[in-house]
């Protein structure tokens, strides 16, 4: 076998015609014939070039509203012959057999079809099954056969036929196969999954995980990491979707702390005024609401400002003007927001290394997905966490009743704590945390955390007592024992909401009733590992 094969003989059947003609035209001043099918070729000719159908050469017209067109041995014997084996020439010269050097193929549409919500059938016509054969089968010969699956290699392929006159090497196309295979993988992968869904099979006996590189990133969580962020497909509003308008590119800690901080603003719906998240190594440092965006940005900036300084804020409205003066005020490494005026953005424009991020919009909280973690050997698949509480869900459990005033800092509470690695706490007062225990191996600790954290607050602020006094709090999981709960009392929380469940649920009861607390039980808990 020889390094460089020429490119005489292309085989064009896409569904995305992107670049189509500039490649057809391209191929055919380089003396390639072009083979096509049905779109492809029409494309073709509309551009004035010459055609040959694969129907012709077939001997076999396309039929069932094109099912079958490629599905033949003059395709499949023109990409599999090994041109080195006299047995397999021979079969071809005995049958009429063209090779076929190139192979340019996108798939239907599947995963967009999906992504619109379309009806069964229209998902099973979206089906691709002679695109993939013919994938395969190329790839499986790039030896002698490239093969071609996404627009942006339409260049590398021609600049490939430029340096070499016209030929391929074999790091080429063994490239080009790589990409391919991984292309029919995902592609499986997509309809295996689409039907597990609509079969409502919750563990499939094969899981499949594919994703599209967005970009290499510089190293990991350290430096002497590699990593790469890749996209799933999926449309929901994120830092997988969004378009970055300004800095440098994103870290691996930037897209995890930025997607942890956007998924947590938009547990706070935007018809109820604006709300922010400010977010360090994926622990929120801060979060508030108010009736101006400006406004919650320093009640979020306020709850720990130590912590806030380099950290990623995540914003619920549109980002305007006034908001981002007072971001610039210190170091902020990533802003995420479903918008911005022009005059926001030109704020930021003076700040180089910030990055700005905007997304159309804010992903929906009880939007079902799957939340993957490779472990040694496997991997753990589980739903997302969607839970969700509203006042009516809540069980009042002490003597004493919250407020109104209290029953929504308790419900702002518990959306934070839903957000905070466990063992969390969260202490909320009037939309606002005013401090936050989170990963603490105790939850009394993560308790004493929150209180520290509070007191540090009102002695930044100059106030004369710490805001955890008259706050609420929230715990993602029971409390074991009262002490976690004293720890709080300690601290001046007035009122708890904690999902109950523990053996010592009376106990833990009744030390709130002592300490004055109205307490109420979610009945969900909401760890975070």
């Amino acid at each position: 076998m020889t390094d460089l094969h020429p490119v005489r003989r292309a085989l064009l059947s896409v569904s995305d015609k992107t670049g189509l003609v500039d490649l057809g035209r391209a191929l055919a001043e380089r003396g390639v014939e072009l083979l096509s099918t049905g779109g492809t070729a029409r494309a073709l000719r509309e551009a004035g070039l010459e055609v040959r159908d694969v129907s012709e050469v077939t001997g076999f017209p396309e039929m069932m509203d094109g099912r079958v067109k490629t599905l033949h041995p003059m395709v499949h014997g023109g990409l599999l012959a090994l041109r080195d084996n006299d047995a397999h020439v021979a079969a071809m010269e005995e049958h009429g057999i063209g090779p076929i050097d190139l192979l340019v193929v996108n798939l239907y549409p599947f995963e967009e079809t999906v992504a619109k919500g379309a009806g069964n059938d229209d998902c099973i016509e979206n089906i691709d099954i002679g695109g993939p054969a013919m994938i395969r089968a190329a790839a499986k010969n790039h030896a002698f056969v490239n093969v071609v699956v996404d627009v942006e290699d339409y260049g590398a392929l021609l600049d490939q036929l430029d340096e070499n006159y016209g030929k391929t090497s074999y790091g080429f196309r063994q490239w080009l196969a790589q990409i391919a295979y991984a292309r029919t993988a995902a592609y499986d992968a997509a309809v295996s999954n689409w039907m597990s869904e609509a079969l409502k099979i919750e563990a499939p006996r094969r899981r499949a995980v594919a994703g599209k590189l967005a970009q290499t990133l510089r190293y990991g969580e350290n430096p002497h990491q590699t990593a790469a962020f890749y996209r799933d497909g999926s449309a929901r509003a994120g830092v997988a979707t969004a378009r970055q308008f300004q800095g440098k590119e994103l870290s691996y800690n930037n897209i995890n702390d930025t997607d942890a901080a956007f998924e947590l603003v938009s547990e706070f719906a935007p018809a109820d005024g604006p709300a922010v998240a400010i977010i360090k190594h994926a622990n929120p440092c801060g979060v508030a609401r108010a009736a101006t965006l400006v406004e919650a940005y320093r009640r979020a900036f306020d709850c720990d400002r130590t912590s806030a300084f380099g950290g990623i804020v995540a914003l619920n409205v549109p980002l305007d003007a006034e908001t981002a003066k007072e971001i610039t005020e210190i170091f902020t490494e990533v802003v995420i927001a479903p918008g911005a005026s022009d005059e926001a953005i030109a704020v930021f424009e003076a700040k180089k290394n910030l990055r700005l991020l905007l997304t159309d919009g804010l992903p929906d909280p009880r939007d079902p997905g799957l939340v993957i973690r490779q472990v040694s050997g496997g991997m753990l698949v589980q739903d997302k966490d969607v839970g969700h509480r509203a006042m009516e869900d809540l069980k009042v459990v002490t003597q004493k009743a919250p407020s109104d005033e209290q029953m929504r800092d308790l419900l702002f509470a518990w959306k934070v704590a839903k957000h905070v690695k466990s063992n969390a706490i969260v202490y909320v007062k009037d939309g606002q945390t005013v401090g936050i225990g989170a990963g603490q191996m105790s939850r009394v600790d993560s308790a004493t955390i929150a209180g520290i954290k509070a007191q540090r607050m009102a002695d930044t602020l100059d106030w004369l007592e710490s805001p955890a006094h008259g706050s609420a709090v929230a715990s993602d999981a029971f409390f074991p024992f009262p002490d976690g709960l004293l720890e709080a009392a300690a601290n001046g929380a007035s009122c708890v909401i904690q999902p109950g469940g523990s053996m010592r649920d009376e106990e833990v009861i009744k030390a709130a009733d002592e300490a004055g607390l109205a307490m109420v039980f979610t009945g969900m808990r909401h760890f975070r590992h």
